[in-house]
């Protein structure tokens, strides 16, 4: 399935005394870069989390916040690191000292996970165990969420392609006649300049057709076409799609520009602005495409 890379995933897990939070956030990026900010009970697992994040995901910026509180603090007292809070109190009255902010304290402030003694082995066990599921249910949602704005992008880039296409069938169209329209002013300053100048007619005829060789764009119009054609297929299918969208956007965007270089007709040079107008709309769109 197409994903967007910017998503958003939660989920909470409320269990053996515990209440964990998973959170994360999700933007584009040309590679896979997973950050954590964990508590520092679980950092010998950190290794192990992010692979379980990169094993979902293969292009992205990808912030995991894990959170966890006690459900029964007030029963736990016994818990309480008093080392923690005499070292976090004298640090604070210290600062007050030194910058002359006053500092209150209270009993339920010293109630918060960080002052709790809790590096036994059980608790880490348990703790583990809680994460590593509202990790893996939050991932889910977080593809689910990707998944969802994927859709949206491809819907998107589908009507920016529309009008790339009516402006492109305007210029394949006009495109001939223009040609047409160059050979025959050619042939009439020809007729013209003939009747007071010598001009070896044959010689004329030959430039006539080099000029006309410059101005063609029939190879530029059948490799738009060709791109045009490999991008509807990108747009129907199920695989990731972002890096293969920007490289024909890149393509077509050459091929325009050469149009665009080639030609000094009015209509078509108003067709050239509007499609590269719609190839960097698409391109903007596609840069949050895996």
């Amino acid at each position: 399935m197409v994903q967007s890379m910017t998503g958003f995933g939660r989920f909470e897990v409320l269990e053996n005394g515990f209440q964990v939070v998973v959170e994360i956030k999700s933007v584009n990026n040309r590679f896979k870069d997973i950050r954590f900010k964990i508590p520092n009970i679980l950092n010998q697992y950190e290794i192990e989390m992010k692979n379980m994040v990169a094993s979902f995901f293969s292009r992205g910026s990808l912030d995991v916040f894990v959170n966890y509180k006690k459900t029964d603090k007030l029963g736990r007292l016994e818990d309480l690191d008093e080392e923690k809070i005499l070292l976090y109190v004298e640090k604070m009255k210290k600062i007050s000292k030194s910058s002359g902010i006053k500092m209150d304290f209270g009993p339920c402030d010293f109630l918060r996970a960080e002052f709790y003694n809790e590096k036994d082995e059980e608790t880490v066990h348990v703790l583990h165990d809680l994460v590593s599921r509202a990790l893996k249910e939050a991932l889910g949602n977080l593809k689910n969420s990707r998944e969802l704005e994927g859709n949206k992008l491809i819907s998107s880039i589908k009507v920016h392609l529309e009008e790339f296409n009516k402006n492109f069938s305007l210029i394949t169209q006009r495109s001939s006649d223009y040609r047409e329209e160059i050979t025959s002013r050619l042939q009439k300053k020809f007729r013209e300049f003939s009747a007071d100048l010598k001009i070896d007619e044959p010689r004329f005829l030959q430039e006539v057709v080099y000029y006309l060789e410059k101005l063609d764009v029939n190879e530029e119009i059948d490799r738009i076409n060709s791109h045009l054609a490999q991008m509807d297929k990108l747009m129907h299918s199920h695989k990731e799609i972002g890096r293969e969208v920007d490289f024909l956007i890149q393509e077509l965007g050459r091929e325009t520009n050469t149009i665009g270089s080639k030609s000094g007709h009015i209509e078509i040079s108003d067709g050239v602005v509007q499609m590269k107008v719609q190839l960097e709309k698409i391109r903007e769109q596609g840069l949050n495409l895996e």
